[in-house]
């Protein structure tokens, strides 16, 4: 998960205990409103004045908005130059600390443990820990799931 290259990746390139890290992306305050107004349309996610007033003290991104973030990071990072099968689910999500507009974030992953299926020998998972971060390092969201990758053995019989 590591490499340069732009070779396709498959389950046998994920390590437990890689790390990699994509992005960034700058999250405007039109782009949070803008999410906010058709998915989230809490007042602390549409309208400054009235997010100093809520726990978030100030206008904050929705939750949701940053997985939606997350994903296209991780997207254009590797998963659309992968084997990837997609994933049975989300483990785990915590939003740890809001994410402001003008904030550049970055997506942070960590291979946890990589399996062979014991009932498709075509696939692997790999269960990776995510964590979403600000420009100063500083997670903003974190994200475990378990994403199933081809074998490269598979691709070439």
């Amino acid at each position: 998960m590591m490499r340069a290259a732009m070779s396709k990746l498959y389950w046998e390139d994920f390590r437990p205990g890689a790390v990699a890290v994509y992005g960034p992306r700058l999250v405007t305050r039109e782009e949070i409103v803008a999410f906010a107004a058709e998915f989230d349309p809490q007042p602390m996610h549409l309208d400054e004045a009235a997010a100093r007033g809520t726990m978030l003290g100030g206008l904050g991104a929705s939750g949701w908005h940053m997985c939606c973030l997350f994903m296209r990071i991780i997207a254009d990072g590797f998963i659309l130059n992968s084997s990837s099968m997609g994933a049975p689910g989300i483990e785990e999500v915590r939003w740890l600390k809001p994410l402001r507009p003008g904030t550049q974030v970055r997506v942070r992953a960590t291979v946890v443990e990589t399996r062979a299926s014991k009932s498709r020998p075509d696939m692997g998972l790999v269960k990776l820990a995510y964590e979403m971060i600000d420009e100063a390092g500083t997670p903003l969201m974190s994200l475990v799931n378990t994403q199933m990758f081809s074998r490269r053995k598979a691709e070439a019989a």
